[in-house]
């Protein structure tokens, strides 16, 4: 066998595998598992005094990695780095350089949107040298997160807590959440109403439809108009024994234009709307679709293009084989006139990447369904169905529109048809927050004339009430960190679970709460900190991040901006902070067992009753959200034996439930699902 002559470095096992099976025996491939240099976690690593000279040491683990690399490379001509197509990987490559001492002669930086035969091709016909304004860009980041974490952190340790820390990013994320919490306690609901009309053709069919009060004479009732049940009685007072007549009728065609291809964001919010998944649990099936894994006789492939990305771009290629799988699967009528080009808003659009899409639409969900996991599928179809809707014609509804006098009053009723579906006929559109449908299906009006009169079946006044914000869940967080500039592609599913990590935040219902930990390190880094915890300071780092990346700025000119004034407030805040502390809320119990108060404790799993007498006693409770206490039944005999000690198993009820459990706890830990009624089916434990 002969000897490979050149060496392929790729971050990660599974892509080495796919990409080493399309590459013939010329090539060695292998993995470096990520970053092999990074910053020492036992010191700050930065000087300061030296322009902001990174120190970098070789990670623990990529000490064994670095010999069988070392060796690839002396016994090759060539290596190329193949890490990824964003900064974070040019920076690895840049790393890798380093370490294996390569000279510049002795390398090439290739890269791919796609792990394909193609592109793989394609990629090591056009080698390019390593970018040192992404490889800046990147370091500069790393560095500024580094200053920012290990310089405040340490302060909240003396003036809060132990093991708190701070992050030039998450400390927004937090702040976001806090600040919404605030306008939700501030509130104040306000009572309105709205009036109805259910009528009828008194001709033909008699069809029932509803119309809405829209005016009086030529003023239009806006929402908060009819404000109290006196002011309803009065317009059903005026209506008594008015005529329904229709006055104007108005017909329109509607078109919807289907959404552009993912990007990591929308990605993840959709993911999150429609499958129910978290951001990190996206990305990570996203990296496996990605990196390739066995397709039948196609082998190892890789499924979609690369995940982390702010770019609409689409290949030519992959356009021509959309539009030519929409053409060949539901017909010539279902092509736009001219090829979709999507631009981005975002003000942080990164390199030149493409869009998240699969590497071939001739893979469609349904063919490949028995090589993946469940929720591999449930990803692909959706980035799948996402991209080819993208490449679709326009939907088209036909619209109706009538209002309806009744003396000086005018309701009105709308109607929508769905005439041609167009890319409907792959993806629905959902409504953007809470994942309800949006007004896109058919809600269809019976045909009225002008002039013809209507049968008043009922009149009905509905009473509401104007609600606070909704708090943020993961796909409206995300929305609004990219709405602000704040973080970037890779960094979105980061930020969430650190901020849920470090019991900031917690979770309910699919909802984000802040902690009173939480709440109080904001109030600090608020005080003493502004600009950390300022949205339009952080959009402007990043900007600045980007004019890096471009080679429009000098990355130690930027960290030098940001430090100089951080350093003040670190001096000023070591004065002038106070020690504070955590006050837990108080409650109204009192402990069964040593006789003190209860209080309310937040934990990263929720709110819970505690003994103020901790730690002398540690009498718990859960509650609900009213903060009543959850009474859990006791625990029951089943007559079932532990399979693993012998010992008899109880039925006890968790969060999620009641479970089978073994009473030799803590000793034995063997839980089951306990059996359903009918014997066959087992239900989730707790």
């Amino acid at each position: 066998m002969k000897a490979p002559k050149y060496l392929v470095i790729v971050e990660s096992p599974t892509k080495e595998k796919t990409i080493s099976k399309m590459l013939g025996s010329d090539y060695m491939v292998l993995s470096s598992y990520g970053h092999i240099r990074d910053l020492p976690s036992s010191k700050l690593g930065v000087d300061i005094e030296d322009n902001f000279k990174p120190s970098y040491i070789i990670m623990p683990k990529a000490k064994k990695l670095l010999p069988d690399l070392k060796e690839g490379a002396k016994k090759t001509k060539l290596v190329y780095l193949a890490t990824d197509y964003d900064r974070e990987g040019e920076a690895i490559a840049w790393h890798l350089q380093k370490a294996l001492d390569l000279p510049d002669t002795k390398i090439k930086r290739i890269t791919f949107h796609e792990i394909t035969q193609s592109a793989i091709k394609e990629a090591l016909e056009n080698p390019r040298k390593i970018d040192l304004n992404l490889v800046d860009s990147q370091q500069a980041r790393r560095v500024l997160d580094r200053l920012v974490g290990y310089k405040l952190s340490p302060l909240l340790w003396k003036k809060i807590k132990y093991g708190l820390s701070a992050g030039r990013v998450q400390s927004v994320a937090v702040h976001l959440i806090c600040e919404r919490e605030k306008e939700i306690a501030k509130f104040n609901s306000l009572e309105y109403w709205s009036v109805h009309a259910e009528l009828e053709k008194e001709k033909e069919d008699k069809s029932h439809f509803i119309s809405n009060l829209f005016s009086k004479g030529t003023v239009r009732y806006e929402k908060l108009d009819v404000k109290n049940k006196e002011a309803v009685d009065v317009i059903l007072k005026d209506l008594e024994n008015a005529q329904y007549v229709v006055s104007k009728v108005e017909r329109k065609e509607q078109r919807r234009s289907p959404l552009p291809p993912y990007i990591t964001s929308s990605m993840q919010q959709d993911a999150s709307r429609r499958i129910n998944f978290s951001a990190a649990k996206t990305m990570m099936m996203a990296q496996k679709l990605y990196e390739g894994m066995p397709i039948g006789d196609e082998g190892n492939v890789g499924l979609i293009t690369y995940m982390r990305t702010d770019s609409f771009n689409v290949a030519v290629q992959a356009q021509k084989e959309a539009k030519k799988y929409v053409e060949e699967k539901y017909g010539k009528n279902f092509l736009p006139e001219k090829q979709r080009i999507y631009q981005t808003k975002s003000k942080s659009a990164q390199e030149a990447h493409e869009a998240i899409r699969p590497t071939s639409v001739y893979r469609a969900p349904n063919d490949i369904k028995k090589y993946l996991s469940g929720d591999e599928f449930k990803l692909y179809e959706l980035i799948w169905q996402r991209f080819v809707s993208s490449q679709m014609t326009d939907a088209v509804y036909d619209t109706l529109s009538c209002d309806i006098k009744a003396k000086n009053y005018i309701f009105r009723a709308t109607g929508k048809t769905l005439k041609f579906s167009g890319f409907l006929q792959v993806y629905e559109i959902l409504e953007n927050d809470n994942g309800k449908e949006k007004d896109d299906k058919d809600s269809s009006l019976p045909d009225l004339i002008e002039g013809e009169k209507l049968s008043l079946i009922k009149l009905y006044p509905e009473q509401h009430f104007t609600e606070p914000p909704p708090r943020f869940n993961e796909a409206s967080l995300i929305k609004a960190l990219e709405e602000h500039g704040i973080g970037r592609p890779s960094t979105y599913a980061p930020i969430i679970k650190t901020i849920q990590d470090r019991s900031y935040v917690r979770m309910d219902q699919r909802r984000f709460f802040p902690t009173q930990l939480g709440s109080l390190v904001d109030s600090v880094l608020a005080k003493h900190f502004a600009e950390i915890v300022d949205i339009e300071f952080t959009a402007g780092v990043e900007e600045k991040l980007d004019l890096i990346a471009e080679g429009s700025s000098k990355w130690t000119k930027v960290i030098e901006e940001f430090y100089t004034p951080f350093s003040k407030d670190l001096e000023q805040a070591d004065k002038n902070m106070e020690r504070q502390k955590i006050k837990p809320e108080e409650s109204k119990e009192i402990c069964p067992k040593c006789g003190k108060p209860m209080v309310i404790r937040d934990s990263r799993r929720g709110r819970f009753l505690a003994c103020s007498g901790f730690p002398e006693c540690r009498t718990t409770f859960s509650i609900d959200k009213n903060n009543d206490i959850i009474v859990k039944p006791a625990p029951e005999a089943t007559g079932q034996v532990c399979e693993k000690c012998g010992k008899p198993m109880l039925k006890r009820f968790g969060k999620r439930g009641p479970f089978l459990a073994c009473s030799g706890f803590p000793g034995c830990r063997n839980t089951k699902r306990l059996p359903k009624e009918d014997g066959n089916k087992e239900q989730d434990e707790k």
